[in-house]
């Protein structure tokens, strides 16, 4: 109750001077000391996510995934949508035990309708941080469903540093690459037979390394290809093989085998002269096709 009773205090200061009426009914949400949890809901090395409930509110989430470049959004999910478009005002309040501490203005974030309201990367990370501090991010709007009405609803920082340890610690262990990055590989084979090429192995190694953690993939299609060298009924036999060794290795990583198509096409569709050995080089490949729901 100190928490909300210091956001009351802030949010009628704050807003006396922006026309809203002091008369004015607040509706305040957060969590007591009692009732504050932070709990890790996602720890695996493509998602983390750190969640804090809001009593007859909703959920504070922070969440950050596998991607070439590091990256973090907060969403705040609402009980109640928004049924209009609007500004929440996002204060971080200090503790009522670290009096003379300035209440510090973070941002403005978008209320659209029947949307949850989101804030990018850097606004999330100064959110943690301010709650690393003992802070209480904090967000104030006008009711869409009564005119008289304002809301507060506050995170509290109570039991938080033990799991933004763990969240960091998550968000350290991330692959450095996305779905998006691996969904459409080719994979390029050494001469003859079906020994991939020191680059296409590393490649196969980390789309297993992804694989181990996403159950969600829906579909893959393989599809072979050679240079011209050899006969063509030979050229189509080997494509096929290419492709079944890849199918082989979905399978062993978890992924069922009626999920993965498979298809070879011998030395048709090249993509590169069969002149050259640079080119014949390009045109030995299997090419990988990720769908996920």
């Amino acid at each position: 109750m100190q928490v909300l009773t210091l956001c009351f205090a802030v949010a009628v200061s704050l807003f006396s001077s922006h026309s809203w009426a002091v008369s004015s009914q607040w509706r305040q949400y957060s969590a007591t000391i009692e009732q504050s949890s932070w709990q890790l809901t996602a720890n695996t090395p493509i998602h983390c996510q750190l969640e804090h409930e809001i009593p007859n509110f909703g959920t504070a989430i922070f969440r950050s995934v596998a991607a070439k470049s590091l990256n973090m959004d907060f969403e705040l999910s609402m009980l109640r949508l928004p049924d209009d478009y609007g500004l929440a005002e996002v204060l971080s309040v200090p503790p009522h035990w670290r009096p003379g501490e300035r209440t510090k203005s973070v941002a403005s974030m978008n209320l659209l309708k029947q949307f949850n309201g989101d804030l990018p990367q850097k606004t999330a990370w100064t959110l943690l941080t301010e709650l690393e501090q003992g802070f209480s991010p904090t967000f104030y709007y006008a009711d869409w469903y009564s005119p008289y009405d304002k809301v507060v609803a506050a995170l509290n920082p109570v039991q938080f540093p033990v799991q933004f340890h763990a969240f960091n610690q998550c968000i350290s262990a991330l692959l450095p690459y996305s779905f998006e990055d691996i969904a459409f590989t080719v994979l390029v084979y050494e001469s003859g037979g079906d020994q991939l090429s020191r680059e296409s192995r590393r490649r196969l190694s980390q789309i297993a390394d992804y694989l181990r953690h996403d159950s969600d993939i829906e579909s893959i299609e393989l599809q072979g290809y050679t240079d011209s060298f050899g006969g063509r009924w030979m050229n189509e036999q080997l494509s096929i093989q290419r492709a079944e060794k890849i199918k082989e290795f979905f399978v062993a990583a978890g992924i069922a085998a009626d999920r993965i198509q498979i298809e070879g096409f011998g030395e048709r569709r090249h993509v590169a002269s069969n002149e050259t050995s640079l080119g014949r080089a390009v045109n030995r490949r299997v090419v990988v096709q990720m769908a996920k729901p």
